[in-house]
């Protein structure tokens, strides 16, 4: 991921430890009976003890959050670029390719993690109630309510 660059000749905060919770390495996907909204918080936290204890804070501004989140979102669709749709398709089957999109994907889930942080959006609540309403504007053929597309 891209992170915050230094910035020369600017005081900067204390540097923490990172707590034991997030050690570079640990497997956080390993705790039996954890929730997937659990382990989401979880990475989130981690997220930002990781941007904390590097003082990056001052430069997580909801701003510079969702430009590093597009500049992500890019280096994915770069990927693709060129790319017919059956090749896309097969990106996985090849482990450069696979670990490459998975990169990329963690990035921008990351950036979008930190971008709900920092705003207070809890993104699967906000997931949850985009999917009601699209399921109220989009509803199943043969239904009384007529389609529309997403950008009306």
């Amino acid at each position: 991921m891209n992170e915050t660059p230094a910035v020369e000749n600017q005081e900067q905060p204390e540097r923490r430890p990172e707590p034991a919770e997030g050690r570079p390495g640990e497997r956080i996907e390993d705790r039996p009976g954890e929730r997937p909204d659990e382990r989401l918080d979880r990475l989130q936290r981690r997220l930002a003890r990781f941007a904390a204890a590097r003082g990056w804070e001052p430069y997580h501004t909801p701003k510079n959050l969702a430009v590093a989140l597009s500049v992500e979102a890019s280096e994915l669709v770069e990927i693709f670029q060129w790319l017919t749709p059956e090749q896309s398709a097969k990106v996985m089957e090849k482990p450069d390719t696979a670990h490459r999109v998975a990169d990329e994907v963690a990035d921008v889930l990351a950036y979008l993690l930190q971008f709900c942080e920092v705003l207070g959006v809890d993104v699967l609540d906000a997931l949850a109630a985009k999917i009601e309403r699209n399921e109220l504007r989009f509803p199943v053929p043969g239904t009384s309510t007529p389609n529309r597309h997403s950008s009306e």
